[in-house]
């Protein structure tokens, strides 16, 4: 029988809840728990596919397709684990659901309510991650602060778990954040004591509360909060911001609190092994030299909107003992062509996925001068749309050359929709969708970066390489060195006479691991590492 755990966040939105789930899923594993991970989002969108990046952050996408939350990719990246569409609930999902159940005459006639319809079709879904993973755990992070509104039915569901599954399968963990106050240098516990008592009102008891601030949190604090919480001494954890959130699970398995689970629920398990992680956080905390990376892009002022894509260039650049160094720049930017001093000070280019016409010339700008400069370039969804555009612009020696996304009457229509996209009129979870095998091309800088032959990436696009042009551009450089297996849809393109200008139509960041990189990601620091800033001398050696 599964176990269920249950992690509600209090006090401010934003706390670390993702985090914490994904570094509770990581400790437990370490003890060879098998664990899974869900998130219970209480917004009324079906998905966050169709929400912008500057409300929602990264669309994150799982292996069979789903657009989740990207919380979901803390989860896999901590845990190792490849999540499905199970693992991302939505208010509009759940009531989509209920209402779709009462159009069928499902409850035979009876006044659909919150409480049990609702809450009942909330907790289906929380054990069907249980049945479809067979996990001995599952974490269950609820979206949202205590007290929302929209998060009640959610809550009142999982207090009704601890009935349903029986008190020793069920824990909950509530996550708080302790404010600092500047003229008397103390730490406030009051707005976790209201947060807890807003949880108790509804019936739920916290069993853990892990402790969230920017400053050290003194014994007599964790003291107070629980007495006043009426929580165990030991189970009033101090999470302090750190250099990097991969310290976290090691923080917990400090304060025993994988020990105070592991007990808790009985579970058979080992002894905890986190040796490997241990050494990974210390190189990742070491001084080391630095790569610098332009990000171009159209959503630059929330960098939670490519959360991944700065995970995967940091797990990169660890391979090579390397930090990286990210340069935020709007595409915007770089409209007119002429201010390209900041692409100057980058080893390295990477033009990530985005939708609309806006700041599309920005990045084609910055293609250009990565192709011009010999500057390191991989483009990613959208980049790959960016660089061939560009480089059909290059070699048609025509402005007009452009994506029928963004000019529906051009005359050089290089990318253009997938075969049943033209006519799609529903936005919401109708792109081509999750993991799909590549085919390398051997003797590419792709296939030599892969060591393999198929590659399985995740994908979440509406347009394509247009293969009407694919002969042409590769008579005069550019080459599709991953394909379908079926050799009809392009998937990577590269330059044949740059030291490495690569593109992908998938979304490689979402595979990558913190102890096992993204093969793409890594070649790609590689060959940055290698690259001179214009205008820089190449370091000697000290003797």
């Amino acid at each position: 029988m599964a176990k269920y755990v249950f992690v509600t966040g209090g006090v401010v939105s934003s706390v670390g809840k993702g985090v914490s789930v994904a570094s509770i899923g990581k400790i437990l594993k370490s003890r060879s728990v098998s664990v899974s991970a869900q998130k219970l989002d209480p917004y009324l969108n079906v998905d966050p596919g169709t929400m912008s990046p500057y409300q929602h952050g990264e669309v994150f996408v799982t292996q069979d397709g789903a657009e989740t939350d990207l919380d979901l990719g803390h989860y896999e990246r901590f845990i190792g684990v490849d999540l499905t569409q199970a693992s991302n609930v939505t208010s509009g999902q759940v009531y989509s659901s209920v209402i779709a159940h009462e159009r069928k005459g499902d409850f035979l006639g009876g006044t659909i309510q919150v409480v049990p319809h609702v809450t009942n079709e909330i907790k289906r879904r929380i054990r069907q991650v249980a049945e479809i993973s067979g996990a001995d755990v599952v974490i269950v992070e609820v979206g949202g602060t205590v007290g929302d509104i929209e998060g009640q039915p959610f809550l009142e569901a999982i207090r009704q778990m601890r009935k349903d599954e029986g008190r020793d399968n069920v824990l909950y963990i509530h996550v708080t954040f302790l404010p600092h106050i500047a003229a008397t240098d103390e730490l406030k516990t009051k707005p976790t004591q209201h947060s807890v008592n807003e949880l108790r009102r509804i019936g739920i008891q916290p069993d853990v509360i892990l402790c969230r601030s920017d400053n050290e949190i003194p014994e007599g604090v964790q003291d107070k909060i629980s007495l006043f919480c009426d929580v165990d001494k030991e189970a009033v954890i101090p999470v302090v911001t750190g250099e990097t959130i991969y310290e976290v699970p090691l923080l917990l398995e400090e304060y025993k609190l994988g020990d105070f689970i592991v007990n808790r629920f009985e579970l058979k398990a080992k002894e905890s092994n986190l040796g490997d992680w241990r050494d990974m956080v210390n190189k990742l905390k070491a001084p080391k030299e630095s790569v610098t990376i332009g990000l171009v892009g159209k959503y630059v002022e929330l960098r939670d909107a490519y959360y991944s894509v700065r995970e995967a260039l940091c797990h990169a650049a660890l391979t090579h003992n390397r930090e990286v160094k990210i340069e935020w720049l709007s595409s915007e930017e770089f409209q007119d062509g002429h201010d390209n001093n900041k692409l100057r000070q980058v080893q390295g280019i990477i033009v990530p996925g985005g939708f609309g016409h806006r700041g599309i010339e920005g990045m084609i700008e910055a293609a250009k001068f990565a192709r011009e400069r010999e500057i390191p370039y991989l483009g990613l969804c959208l980049g790959l749309q960016v660089m061939v555009i560009e480089f059909g612009r290059h070699a048609f020696h025509s402005q007009d050359v452009n994506s029928t996304e963004f000019s529906s009457d051009t005359a050089y229509p290089v990318i253009d929709f997938l075969p049943g996209q033209q006519g799609v009129k529903q936005k919401g979870g109708t792109m081509r969708l999750g993991t799909y095998p590549c085919h390398l091309v051997p003797r590419t800088k792709a296939a030599r970066a892969y060591g393999c032959e198929i590659a399985y990436e995740r994908h979440r696009h509406r347009l394509e390489f247009n293969n009407s042009f694919r002969q042409p551009l590769e008579e005069v450089g550019m080459i599709a060195s991953g394909v379908s297996p079926d050799g009809e849809l392009v998937e990577i393109t590269e330059l044949r006479n740059h030291p490495w200008m690569v593109s992908c139509q998938f979304h490689p960041e979402f595979r990558s691991r913190p102890d096992s990189p993204h093969p793409l990601f890594a070649d790609f620091v590689g060959a940055a590492k290698e690259t001179l800033i214009e205008g820089a001398q190449p370091s000697l050696p000290i003797s």
